[in-house]
């Protein structure tokens, strides 16, 4: 099949299953007129990649679970210990967007909202202080 029935049947876009072709993710057979022709193993595993991708396995990372999973002799436990460590890595980006989103709301508190120019949000991307209680409606918080 071509590049666009692949695309289709793996939801990717062409420029995406090139890419996997050009790091060597992927390597579709060519026609005998030059022309790349993709299997349904191919599609299969373009369908695996888009899957890990959507869970934020990063490109090295699908290159070692496709290893994985084409290895009849895989423990169990490599492939356990890969999707492990990506918890861990969600877990912190979890904790971190959290901070961000604790910081935002606290400078949104202490933004007037009104005409005023004094924008205590931007002085806080400008890197300067917050003075305590700026902002605050009603005087307090």
């Amino acid at each position: 099949m071509n590049i666009g029935d692949a695309a289709a049947r793996a939801n990717l876009p062409p420029k995406t299953i090139r890419y996997y072709e050009d790091i060597a993710l992927i390597r579709p057979a060519r026609a005998a007129n030059g022309y790349r022709d993709y299997s349904q193993t191919d599609v299969h595993r373009l369908r695996f990649l888009q899957r890990a991708r959507s869970l934020g396995f990063t490109i090295e990372e699908c290159r070692a679970l496709l290893s994985l999973y084409e290895d009849e002799h895989r423990a169990s436990a490599d492939v356990r210990a890969v999707a492990t460590q990506k918890i861990g890595e969600v877990e912190r980006k979890i904790v971190e967007l959290q901070g961000m989103k604790a910081t935002l709301k606290r400078l949104v508190q202490c933004c007037h909202g009104d005409e005023r120019p004094d924008c205590p949000i931007l002085e806080d991307l400008a890197g300067g202080p917050l003075p305590e209680g700026a902002g605050t409606r009603g005087g307090g918080r």
